[in-house]
């Protein structure tokens, strides 16, 4: 079947990108001039723009597995609206009024430094139809990004796929040329692989747990506020402002919840052969045992599972739940350590962030025309069969 034009698709189509994951924040998506190339791309919903390091040239670039992108010539010029929604949410102007600066910075003390241009995005839609539509991206120039080649779950990155809610995200361009729904979504396999979709008809949505997105804060994908349960019992936490941000591999907690948090670990440990692993740098709190644990199945009898429980817009509540496998990891050492961090320590203040570790084997949607976050464990290794949404 011929290739179909980016306007021609309707707003009802949705289309699936499989992906490769390893442990977490780590994908594959193709982008690029044609004949495609692949790139690894970081989905995060935390952000908005999308970028690749570009070789126009650029300055202190850091490791990929693929050449550096190669730009086309078709720049954003300042006054695109794109330009300009971008430009809104930071403090940076144009140099150039025929082309878009950008300077973006990130929680974690990263940044992209470059200019928007638009390139073809070849996609597949879910019936097999391929289409090629243009899309803005960003073309980084001077990279302060780190990728920290230690870390156990280091895979080197070709750039950022944004899919934030701001007008500039992929998800948001593909619904304003009327290709999808304002819809994104995501499953992330615990023992590596996945897949990533936009539009609504990938998924039933009376099999998911649904809690409203927050009008007071139309930046981010969140909740609002949760409450934190511990073995189905509350904390006594119930105000924490709760974000999902797929860009962060691990989940975050402000210092108030963190610190209830491992005082509860603390507690059922008592008496348990697991010490603090005080020599293991690999997380900030890490356990063994007299012998090197392999898997979280030979420590799960120890540690209880969490939750956070959410308004899902009627009496009942929409509980997040996250078993062991979505707040612990085993490190190379063989000691399992608390992948959940100390969020205040990063500059986060109060809020708290929901991770790749805590939403594995689970598929995440953020629906935003209607406004809601859906999830559901699945099983991450398959897209399912295409739905008919009429919810």
């Amino acid at each position: 079947m011929g290739e179909k034009e980016a306007n021609s698709v309707g707003s009802d189509s949705i289309f699936f990108v499989c992906f490769i994951l390893h442990c977490v924040a780590s994908s594959r998506e193709r982008v690029s001039k044609w004949p495609p190339k692949p790139y690894f791309l970081d989905p995060d919903t935390g952000s908005d723009l999308t970028w690749l390091q570009c070789d126009a040239p650029c300055q202190q670039c850091t490791e990929t597995l693929h050449p550096l992108y190669q730009p086309s010539n078709d720049l954003v010029p300042c006054k695109d609206p794109l330009c300009m929604s971008l430009h809104s949410s930071m403090d940076h102007r144009c140099e150039n009024p025929d082309q878009c600066d950008y300077e973006v910075e990130y929680a974690d003390g990263g940044s992209s430094l470059g200019v928007l241009v638009r390139d073809v995005f070849p996609l597949n839609l879910t019936n097999g139809d391929p289409i090629r539509p243009r899309l803005a991206l960003g073309c980084q120039l001077i990279c302060g990004y780190d990728q920290d080649p230690g870390s156990s779950s280091y895979h080197p990155m070709d750039g950022i796929l944004g899919l934030g809610r701001g007008a500039v995200s992929i998800v948001s361009q593909l619904h304003n040329q009327g290709i999808v729904r304002n819809v994104v979504g995501h499953c992330f396999n615990s023992k590596g692989g996945g897949y990533l979709f936009f539009g609504d008809g990938i998924y039933d949505p009376y099999r998911l747990v649904w809690t409203p997105m927050s009008r007071d804060y139309p930046k981010h994908y969140s909740p609002g506020f949760g409450e934190l349960m511990f073995n189905g019992r509350s904390t006594g936490l119930r105000n924490l402002f709760v974000v999902f941000d797929s860009g962060s591999s691990y989940t975050y907690f402000n210092a108030q919840a963190y610190q209830v948090l491992t005082s509860l670990l603390n507690r059922e440990l008592a008496g348990k052969p697991l010490r603090e692993a005080m020599d293991d740098d690999t997380l900030p709190l890490c356990w063994r045992e007299r012998k090197p644990i392999k898997s979280l199945r030979d420590v799960r009898k120890y540690f209880k599972p969490l939750a956070l429980s959410f308004s899902s817009g009627g009496r009942s509540k929409a509980v997040f739940e996250i078993p062991i496998e979505g707040y612990m990891i085993i490190s190379s050492m063989g000691n399992v350590c608390l992948g959940i961090l100390n969020g205040t320590d990063v500059g986060l203040e109060n809020s708290n962030i929901i991770g790749d570790i805590s939403m594995q084997d689970k598929m995440v949607v953020y629906n935003n025309e209607k406004q809601a976050i859906g999830w559901a464990t699945a099983n991450c290794d398959r897209v399912p069969k295409s739905q008919v949404s009429s919810w």
